[in-house]
């Protein structure tokens, strides 16, 4: 989804607004974070957050072969494997979603994209456990969620497998 400069701000805060009122209706236990810098990468959102890279999890959209959405969730520093994808769900193609599908699939743009709240396959990366809190993409770019990855996975459905590369 394409913007002019001066409806960002709207256009985060409804993204923003969205993921808040999931989380308020689903009783999920997290709380929602927005900043006034960009958080789009995983270096400018432990930046905003005063954390360190390893605190962060991505939610790496993926699409199969009839189109249907897969979401990997793996640590910050870790990357996603589609073969790997592939071979547990047992399907021959996996392919990363362009920033358009990712946007017409979750609802949410690229580079805040939370790891909930829309339909699809959630796999959760074992490396992933290991923390207490962990944080998000919070629905814009200058927003987060920091959330136990058990909550993660109970809201999704989420299937804890090996994904990363």
């Amino acid at each position: 989804m394409y913007v002019h400069e001066g409806e960002k701000m709207e256009t985060n805060e409804y993204y923003e607004k969205k993921l808040k009122a999931f989380m308020k209706e689903n009783g999920i236990e997290g709380e929602h974070l927005v900043f006034f810098q960009s958080c789009h990468s995983v270096t400018e959102a432990a930046e905003a957050a005063g954390v360190t890279p390893g605190d962060f999890v991505k939610s790496i959209c993926m699409v199969d072969g009839e189109g249907r959405l897969i979401v990997g969730i793996v640590k910050g520093e870790d990357r996603a494997s589609t073969s790997r994808v592939a071979k547990i769900l047992k399907i021959n193609t996996v392919r990363i979603a362009t920033p358009d599908e990712v946007f017409r699939k979750t609802g949410y743009p690229c580079g805040g994209t939370p790891s909930f709240s829309y339909p699809a396959r959630f796999l959760v990366d074992p490396r992933v456990m290991e923390k207490e809190l962990v944080y998000m993409g919070g629905g814009s770019e200058t927003s987060l969620v920091r959330i136990n990855p058990s909550e993660i996975v109970r809201v999704t459905g989420g299937e804890v497998v090996r994904i990363r590369k």
